[in-house]
């Protein structure tokens, strides 16, 4: 269709569609989605409760690090005591290339069962796991974090479910916390236990299309240690699992514990990064997007995944309809002002100094600022083509 730009009702058709889009992408997947999950799962029973199998699987725990001196004596003490056989589990740390005292960290606890696998050059986290992949001895392979607390009966909860034979990945439940008082990234929260009802939804029809890299776990079958660099493993995995025929769930009593960044500024990088790669990810299995071959796990993905992200590419589209629109309608210069001004109190939020109280007015805006730039820069990232297999841990505090 070709638009004639000398009239004034074109251009004005052209600011609404422009505006709309992002509006239409976000209501589908934060709202339509979710009520048809919700409608849908209520015709469906709730699975029972598995009991514990004859003999636990041997399991790997694996804790990708990078200079985690801080943090990674604490984490291994945590994982040493979660309740789960010791003679059937390995923990294994894979150090990229860490260059302060990690190594020496986890070669104290080689007498209690950790093992390490130190890399001679830094080649990022994906890559670490899939050197990772000759020395796995578990039947069940558990990703989990340095910065990460398991609860201690998570980590039976979340093995428990591979006796069904049809799940091929199993993802734990995050539970976000931190100091409200001295942070300004407490919105985070709110948006973890959304997106934990979502995916509980998603595994009562059938289930998920991307797990928790906080704490999941999948059968050492699938675990493909060619898999490419730049590309977000926790999410292919529930991919990967669907071509090998497997399915991946959510594990609601699986719980991990999952610090905040202390800062916006903090998880407006970790946001640019993860989105990228998950565009990335999603691109590189964009076959599994067929509703012809794949039907409902193909329109949960779409739905969960590409409609969310879709939103950040359509919104320097809606800000440029909104400006054109406001030069012909009050009510847009309007809501052009008021979309100013959240980005004046958002930017203020996204700066605010480090271990003071941010007043709410300031952070909502802050993490919505965050959060909506974060995806607009993410699709930058993707059209420059800027891989990055190198990654820098979130430093979460304790």
């Amino acid at each position: 269709m070709h638009l004639n730009f000398t009239h004034d009702s074109d251009m004005m058709l052209l600011a609404l569609i422009l505006i709309a889009a992002p509006i239409v992408f976000f209501a589908y997947a934060y709202v339509v989605y979710p009520v048809i999950l919700w409608v849908l799962s209520r015709r469906r029973p709730t699975a029972p409760r598995l009991p514990d199998p004859p003999q636990w699987p041997f399991i790997t725990i694996t804790v990708p690090s990078y200079n985690e001196e801080a943090r990674l004596r604490a984490t291994l003490e945590s994982l040493l005591q979660l309740d789960y056989p010791a003679e059937r589990r390995q923990i294994l740390v894979i150090s990229d290339a860490s260059t302060d005292r990690t190594d020496e960290i986890a070669m104290e606890f080689a007498a209690r069962g950790v093992d390490l696998l130190q890399l001679p050059t830094r080649l990022g986290k994906t890559a670490a796991e899939n050197a990772a992949g000759r020395i796995l001895r578990g039947d069940i392979v558990v990703n989990t974090d340095a910065s990460i607390r398991i609860l201690p009966h998570s980590l039976k909860a979340l093995i428990r479910v591979f006796q069904d034979p049809t799940v091929g990945v199993a993802s734990g439940r995050d539970l976000s916390v931190g100091d409200e008082t001295v942070e300004g990234n407490g919105t985070e929260s709110g948006y973890v236990g959304y997106e934990m009802w979502v995916r509980s939804l998603e595994t009562r029809l059938g289930g998920i299309v991307g797990a928790s890299g906080c704490f999941y776990g999948f059968r050492r079958s699938i675990h493909d240690t060619n898999f490419p660099d730049a590309l977000s493993r926790d999410f292919a995995c529930a991919l990967i699992a669907r071509e090998h025929g497997f399915r991946a769930v959510s594990v609601d009593e699986a719980v991990c514990v999952v610090p905040r960044a202390a800062s916006l500024s903090a998880e407006f990088r970790r946001k640019i990064r993860t989105m990228s790669r998950g565009i990335e990810t999603l691109w590189y299995k964009r076959h599994l997007m067929n509703p012809l071959r794949y039907g409902g796990f193909a329109a949960m993905l779409v739905s969960h995944k590409l409609a969310r992200w879709l939103v950040y590419l359509a919104l320097p589209g809606a800000l440029l309809g909104l400006l054109l629109l406001s030069t012909q309608s009050r009510w847009a210069a309007g809501v052009l002002a008021a979309v100013a001004f959240a980005c004046v109190l958002g930017v203020l939020g996204m700066r605010w100094p480090a271990n003071r109280r941010v007043p709410a007015f300031v952070a909502i805006p802050g993490f919505a600022l965050a959060s909506n730039l974060a995806g607009v820069l993410a699709w930058l990232r993707v059209f420059r083509r800027e891989h990055s297999a190198q990654w820098e841990p979130t430093r979460r505090p304790a």
